[in-house]
Order: C-alpha cells, then sequence, then structure tokens
C-alpha cells in the first residue's frame, strides 16, 4: 500500500500505529487563530484573537457562551465548533431540568469527548476540526480544561492553543506561580500579555481584534464589552513584548472556516514484485 493511502480514512492506520486523519485535523487547530486561557483560585479567563475574512466584513466570534458557568474559546474551524456548542448547551439544559442543578464542568468535558471520539471511530466519518478551551467555575472551584480533535482532554492551570501559541505558552510558563493568587484584573492582564505575543511585531493587539470573557466566584460568564478590553489594553502598553525567535509558524492570512491542507505524511513505500506472464 502507498504512503497516500493510510489517509483515506480515518479508521485507516499506518504501520507506524499513526491515524493521519487525526493529524490532519490537530494541524487545522494549529493554523487557527491564537486563544489563551488561564486561571486562579477564583477566576478564569479566556483571551482570543479575531480574524476579519476581509475589511468588508466583520471579525469571527471565537468565545462562545455555554452555561452562566461555562464558556468556551476555540481555535480551527468555526462551522464545527457551532456544532459542539450547541451540543454541550443541550447538555446543559438537560442536567439543569432533571438534577435543578448547573451542571459540573468536569461531566460535560467528559461527554463532549465522546461525542469527539465518535467520528474517530467510524469509517465515512472526519474528526471535528476545532480545539476548545473550555473556562468554568462549580462547586469544586475553578476548571480549565483543552479539548483535542483526538477527543483527549487535558486539565489545565493555564494554556494557549491555535497559531504562533508556542510565543503565548513561554510567557504562561515564565509566569505560573503568579496566576493562583492573582486577582481578576491581573489574570486579565496577564491573558491579553500572553495573546499579544502570539502577534508580530508590527501587529497590535486592539478592542476589535481581541475578545476577552471571565468566569468565576460570585462571577456570571461575561463576554466583556470593547470599552472595557480597551481600559486593560492601554493598562498594559507600556510592557515589554517577548521577542518573535524562533517562530516556526507564521499568522495566517485564510479565515479559520478555511484551514489549508498540511502536507502529506512521509510514508516508507510498499513495492510489491510483479511477474510478467509470457505469452
Amino acid at each position: 500500500m502507498f504512503r497516500n493511502q493510510y489517509d483515506h480514512d480515518v479508521s485507516i492506520w499506518s504501520p507506524q500505529g499513526r491515524i493521519y486523519q487525526i493529524e490532519y485535523a490537530m494541524e487545522a487547530v494549529k493554523q487557527g487563530a491564537a486563544t489563551v486561557a488561564l486561571k486562579s483560585k477564583t477566576h478564569v479567563v479566556l483571551c482570543a484573537l479575531k480574524r476579519a475574512p476581509s475589511e468588508l466584513s466583520a471579525h469571527q466570534k471565537k468565545i462562545m457562551f455555554i452555561d452562566d458557568h461555562i464558556g468556551v474559546s476555540i481555535a480551527g474551524l468555526a462551522s464545527d465548533a457551532r456544532i459542539l456548542c450547541r451540543f454541550m448547551r443541550t447538555e446543559c439544559i438537560n442536567h439543569q431540568y432533571a438534577f435543578d442543578k448547573p451542571m459540573p464542568v468536569t461531566k460535560l468535558m467528559d461527554n463532549v469527548s465522546n461525542k469527539c471520539q465518535v467520528p474517530t471511530q467510524r469509517y465515512g466519518r472526519r474528526p471535528f476540526g476545532v480545539g476548545f478551551l473550555m473556562a468554568g467555575y462549580d462547586e469544586k472551584g475553578t476548571h480549565l480544561y483543552q479539548l483535542c480533535p483526538s477527543a483527549n482532554y487535558y486539565s489545565c492551570k493555564s494554556m494557549a492553543i491555535g497559531s504562533r501559541s508556542q510565543s503565548a505558552r513561554t510567557y504562561l510558563e515564565k509566569n505560573l506561580d503568579k496566576f493562583v493568587d492573582s486577582n481578576q484584573d491581573e489574570l486579565i492582564k496577564h491573558c491579553m500579555r500572553a495573546l499579544r505575543d502570539t502577534l508580530p511585531n508590527e501587529v497590535e493587539l486592539t478592542a476589535k481584534n481581541c475578545a476577552v470573557a471571565i468566569v468565576g466566584k460570585d462571577c456570571p460568564f461575561e463576554l466583556l464589552k470593547d470599552e472595557r478590553v480597551g481600559t486593560y489594553l492601554t493598562a498594559i502598553e507600556g510592557d515589554e513584548r517577548a521577542p518573535q525567535v524562533g517562530q516556526d509558524d507564521t499568522l495566517p492570512s485564510y479565515d479559520d472556516d478555511l484551514p489549508p491542507p498540511p502536507p502529506p505524511p512521509s510514508d516508507p513505500r510498499t513495492i510489491v514484485a510483479t511477474e510478467r506472464m509470457e505469452t
């Protein structure tokens, strides 16, 4: 079997034990606009970079409301994200109706990961090409989860996904000890600084291309308005930006709904000897 025949369907394994359709979906997440999330003992903040396909259109929605205590930010295919967000809202409504209390964040993440697992097992399906950062607050405290197209999910202290997100993760790792005891305003500023590091030096973070949301103790999920976002951006203007060194990925010009196909994987080619029949 030739190398390009191992990625025809999600149910085909390569000789190296890889499923290339899942890796392609994860590549779509890497090409999406960056989003950053971090949490303290009392609050969780989501900060996402919004893109516009052209100057004639509005910026794409990157942070989505799920319930009063849960919200998500996305990187990848926004169309796939809408399907999963609708599923999560339905799960929260059903749980509230059945048990008369908000749905635990961990249980919701487990349910949506099971839904994402289904198309990775069945012939003729494709994985969801979107990654999530889920922020929530329940009776057990603050929660931050990362969900991958492979249906794996991870509990995080802070995380960044999407294009050029390595710079943001570097900032988060350097300042990880500061987040736990930070108040709401400090947490938002840290999140914005990390997101700003994902941009090229010639591009500035503005209220138009930045979306910020917060959820936590005595604080229902709230998407901040542009005026308030602008206030925080003004507060971090004098802070030094991280140098743009060692960036392997660049900021793509296409929209999140149209990621380019990644290059085909390199697989050993199997050559079969055939014998020609003499007539």
